[in-house]
């Protein structure tokens, strides 16, 4: 992930002043839920070197609980502070499993940045939030390394949509001087970031990425996802259905704008379970093909046509989503992150150790132009490492 001269891909390192090399780790745990994806990045002033990365299969029972805590109406306490636990406990676990992985040690990283796992995201509320779980305490206690987590509130607190965060870290890792391109990150919900050729970055939310398809395919069988899009390619578009579904409102909305299951999710199932003679193939083909035409549809909202799109997330890993959108946004070139070096599923972990980094750095790390702040702001709660233990003793004992 080096750069290297003459490749046409450039990496922008924001630093303050030269400095070692510091190893970071990133973690994810996207709207799918279906694992948590671990990063370890080493940053230095020659660029950026993706060490590893790995994936955890989130536990069924974890994962339910998390989608029930993600319904409104179901806000029980208990079970928010219960989990926020478990999490924890899970996401030290990957990020040990990912360090002994490596051959490295825990007093080998700098930092964790774990974004943690999304309950709700209410950007347009009188009193906006956004609020993701897996306790950082919990992370820092168990691995023995700072650990950065709540990335999202500070941009809120500064009147922006507190998502999506990633783009800064897509201007570091992909920006072209030869061509405007457009990363196009498909987890449960999908987003798209703008890199002009002339330095220019935007980017939001755009519609819905895996969750609705992953939904139904756990109504139909109880799996996770239609492996490499099977099922969709085996049906029928139901035009109807679809330009149906395409008149969701968030579709129409201009940026900055951002989605969750909030936004796509329970009724729009409801409403595709419900349409009349109907296959599952082909309610699946147009569910699929609804994240196509919402990509599609948010072009008009991009400074101009990309040349090339990028596209990571797990849903760079459908086959048959991957060729809809290389026929709907031809003659652009459409391929995985792969060809710039970075496994497409490592993309959004990698992303938060950049994120980490700049925390730790005090340097803005969110995007006014992606997420409507009034200014750039330095988002991330840092939980320090414990460098010594105190004691202290009464007069009576001395």
């Amino acid at each position: 992930m080096r750069s290297r001269s003459g490749h046409r891909w450039s990496f922008v390192v924001i630093l303050t002043q030269a400095t070692e090399p510091r190893l970071f780790i990133g973690m994810m745990s996207g709207t799918s839920v279906d694992g948590i994806d671990v990063a370890i990045v080493r940053c230095d002033d020659d660029g950026i070197e993706l060490c590893l990365f790995a994936e955890q299969t989130m536990p069924e029972k974890v994962r339910q609980a998390i989608f029930r805590l993600m319904e409104p109406g179901f806000g029980e306490i208990d079970n928010l502070g219960a989990l926020d636990y478990a999490l924890g406990e899970l996401y030290a676990e990957a990020a040990l499993a990912a360090i002994r992985a490596a051959g490295l040690s825990p007093n080998d990283i700098t930092a964790i940045g774990n974004h943690g796992q999304t309950i709700r995201h209410r950007p347009d509320f009188r009193y906006p939030f956004s609020l993701q779980i897996g306790s950082a305490a919990v992370i820092a206690e168990r691995t023995g390394i700072t650990t950065v987590s709540d990335f999202r509130s500070r941009d809120i607190a500064c009147g922006g949509q507190g998502a999506p965060l990633v783009p800064f870290a897509h201007a570091q890792l992909f920006a072209a001087n030869d061509a405007n391109t457009a990363i196009l990150n498909l987890g449960g919900i999908a987003n798209i970031t703008w890199l002009g050729r002339d330095g220019a970055i935007t980017g939001f939310d755009c519609g819905p990425g895996n969750l609705l398809m992953d939904g139904l395919m756990q109504r139909i069988d109880g799996s996770r996802y239609d492996r490499d899009g099977t099922l969709a390619a085996a049906g029928q578009v139901c035009e109807p259905l679809l330009a149906a579904l395409m008149r969701h409102p968030f579709l129409r909305q201009e940026p900055p704008k951002s989605a969750g299951r909030e936004t796509f999710g329970a009724a729009e199932l409801a409403q595709v379970e419900s349409w009349p003679d109907l296959s599952d193939a082909d309610r699946m083909a147009t569910l699929t093909m609804l994240t196509v035409e919402a990509v599609v549809a948010s072009c008009r909202f991009l400074p101009a046509t990309p040349d090339r799109w990028l596209i990571c997330g797990g849903g760079a890993r459908n086959h048959h989503l991957m060729q809809q959108l290389q026929r709907r946004l031809a003659p652009a070139v459409v391929e995985s992150t792969q060809v710039a070096g970075i496994d497409p599923q490592a993309v959004e972990a990698v992303s938060f150790a950049l994120l980490a980094r700049a925390t730790l750095d005090g340097v803005a790390n969110t995007i006014p132009s992606v997420t409507g702040a009034k200014r750039p702001v330095c988002g991330g709660q840092i939980t320090p490492k414990q460098r010594q233990v105190l004691t202290h003793r009464s007069k009576t004992s001395q």
